[in-house]
């Protein structure tokens, strides 16, 4: 994706506007953060997968404690559930979530400031297109269910998601800019999503937007109390039961 834009623990411009941000990632986060995170023997995986009777697969980044930032480790556990999603027979819909207080704070910022070299950076960002790829090329439906924040690259997911519902404490930034750098590659399907005028306000200013400006631009389909596997299986109006197995071909979209 873009460069050290996601940053997990935000710009002290933004801290300083009296709004709550995550704070820098703890001890333990930083532990876990290495290149190639492995989960450890006994350790939570680092994205949950749930089925119901319906069809609907619900994917949990687990990363709480780094606010689910997109370490190397769980974008390779993305991908490998995604990549058995795409011949998934039973699979109707996927509802892709967050752990813990936010839905996704971007890239792991840690990690990529152990190595910082620009092979490194192209390997890592060719990682997470490919995801965000398979994301957008699966056959059946995927609904983001957003609380807490998502910021630069969790951006981009909701973004990428076919349908969006989110809590209405939920909050969404592209920040790069107040780093001096720049959310290029989510500003590519933000700008799908966003009328192209408060799209770019959004990546040069590096405000915040909340669930109900969210929904007001078409990067949400709906603000809710508290978003539930039910109401993000529902936001298209259709229950579950009710939808195609399969989408016959879907649509050339790309990132």
């Amino acid at each position: 994706m873009s460069s050290p834009v996601e940053r997990n623990e935000h710009s002290e411009r933004t801290a300083r506007s009296g709004r709550a941000e995550p704070p820098e990632q703890n001890a333990g986060a930083a532990r876990e953060s290495g290149r190639g995170e492995a989960p450890r023997a006994g350790a939570e995986p680092h994205v949950r997968v749930e089925r119901d009777a319906r069809g609907v697969v619900t994917l949990t980044l687990n990363r709480p404690q780094a606010f689910n930032a997109l370490s190397e480790a769980l974008l390779a556990a993305l991908q490998r559930e995604l990549d058995a999603l795409e011949t998934d027979a039973s699979a109707r819909v996927v509802v892709l979530a967050g752990a813990g207080k936010a839905f996704c704070a971007g890239h792991d910022l840690r990690e990529m400031r152990a190595q910082p070299s620009l092979g490194y950076y192209q390997r890592l960002f060719t990682q997470c297109s490919r995801m965000m790829l398979t994301l957008r090329r699966l056959p059946i439906p995927v609904i983001a269910r957003v609380h807490g924040i998502a910021t630069a690259a969790g951006c981009q997911l909701v973004a990428q998601c076919d349908l969006a519902v989110a809590a209405r404490d939920a909050r969404f930034a592209v920040s790069g800019v107040n780093l001096g750098l720049f959310c290029s590659t989510p500003a590519v399907p933000l700008s799908r999503n966003v009328p192209l005028k408060q799209a770019f306000e959004m990546l040069v200013t590096g405000d915040f937007i909340d669930a109900a400006q969210a929904r007001e631009r078409g990067l949400v389909n709906r603000a809710l109390r508290s978003p539930s596997v039910r109401s993000s299986s529902t936001a298209s109006r259709r229950p579950a039961s009710r939808l195609p197995m399969r989408r016959r071909a879907a649509p050339s979209r790309a990132t």
